[in-house]
């Protein structure tokens, strides 16, 4: 299973909306190489910012790209929960049809103002778009949200924006990392989100069949000659601790991802790689079963589901997935009477719980499958 195919989100102000459109309406284009964007005949409707988003995503080593422009009033209304719920609305349920989508990033929205209180703490309207692309990916379980720092928030304002966006709602947050500073080519500054997209695939693809389990950081940038500001070390150790991932400069190997760690702090969940190692295992037992929901819901049915899971897990722990002395001495798969009681059976619904401890982790965790009406 891919987990590098990502999809970019940007938002389209009126003024480049395609004739006949109304809010919440999008434009969909399928890329495998850069050029293609350039020479595709919607490329006109999308902003600078995306253009600089597909370029590095391909420079930094991408290879399948969906590309969404979502059609908004004014990007207030991207800051009003109810107005951005209605316009992601479509696009959202899109993206729940295209499985295979495993990274998420919409620069555009980096772009958004900030503020600060009287008590210094900073807010940005970008944090309601944030929240409602973690929701999706902590409902899809397979996706994960690439976040840029606002323009022009730096050092303490921007630990208090990460940190007060952090501390609110904390179960999503594991699914989204955030990176700083922003980047520049020659003259031009933008948000690095595609360019880090870029280099998930890559590190992914670079690794082998399962290179997700290897952290996206320690890498070179391509495609920038500087970044916006450049942390020192002690700045950039205090990002880090902030859940920032900080971008820095070293001599002869350029612009460097000196980080990987999410919004959570989650001991399981703080390393972007430990996240998408467990998001690429429950998705891929979750396709393994499917076929379940169609049979009888019973012991015989619960039986194939055990055996399929443990064929999956024994794969995944050749492969230095899953932390265990041997194939079967450290993790758990249950599908019985006591994870399909009959009021879960009456739903339609049947449930495997896998409990396991991925490469990386000190604890166990469990991974609840819900196969039916709920999906998994």
């Amino acid at each position: 299973m891919r987990c590098d195919v990502t999809g970019l989100i940007a938002f389209l102000m009126p003024q480049r909306w395609p004739t006949g459109a109304t809010p919440g309406d999008f434009i969909e284009i399928e890329l495998e190489r850069a050029v293609d964007y350039w020479n595709h005949a919607d490329r006109a409707h999308f902003s600078a910012a995306t253009n600089h988003a597909v370029s590095s995503f391909f420079e930094n080593g991408g290879e399948h790209l969906f590309l969404f422009g979502v059609c908004v009033e004014s990007s207030a209304d991207l800051a009003v929960e109810a107005t951005l719920a209605g316009v992601l609305a479509p696009l959202l349920q899109r993206l729940r049809v295209e499985e295979d989508i495993a990274i998420l990033a919409s620069p555009d929205i980096a772009y958004l103002p900030c503020s600060t209180d009287h008590l210094g703490r900073t807010s940005s309207q970008a944090e309601v778009v944030w929240e409602a692309l973690l929701a999706h990916c902590a409902e899809m379980g397979n996706r994960f949200l690439v976040l840029d720092a606002p323009r022009g928030v730096h050092a303490e304002e921007l630990l208090s924006l990460v940190k007060g966006f952090a501390e609110r709602n904390p179960s999503n947050r594991s699914h989204g990392a955030l990176y700083y500073p922003w980047l520049r080519r020659q003259d031009a500054h933008f948000p690095p989100s595609g360019a880090i997209a870029g280099v998930y695939a890559r590190t992914e693809r670079e690794r082998g069949v399962y290179g997700v389990a290897w952290p996206p950081a320690n890498v070179s940038l391509r495609g920038a000659t500087d970044i916006e500001v450049n942390p020192d070390w002690r700045e950039a150790g205090a990002l880090s601790d902030g859940r920032v991932n900080p971008l820095i400069i070293q001599p002869g190997r350029g612009v460097v991802v000196w980080g990987a760690r999410t919004l959570s702090d989650d001991p399981n969940f703080r390393a972007v790689n430990s996240r998408r190692v467990v998001s690429m295992v429950t998705e891929q037992l979750r396709r393994d079963n499917e076929w379940a929901v169609f049979e009888q819901n019973d012991d015989k049915v619960w039986a194939v589901l055990e055996r399929s899971a443990r064929v999956r897990l024994e794969e995944f722990w050749r492969a230095g997935l899953i932390t265990s002395e041997n194939p079967r001495g450290d993790y758990l798969v249950q599908c019985d009477h006591e994870t399909n009681p009959p009021v879960e059976r009456n739903a339609g619904t049947l449930n495997v719980r896998v409990q396991l401890r991925p490469i990386g982790m000190t604890e166990h965790i469990t991974i609840d499958l819900r196969l039916g009406e709920s999906g998994a």
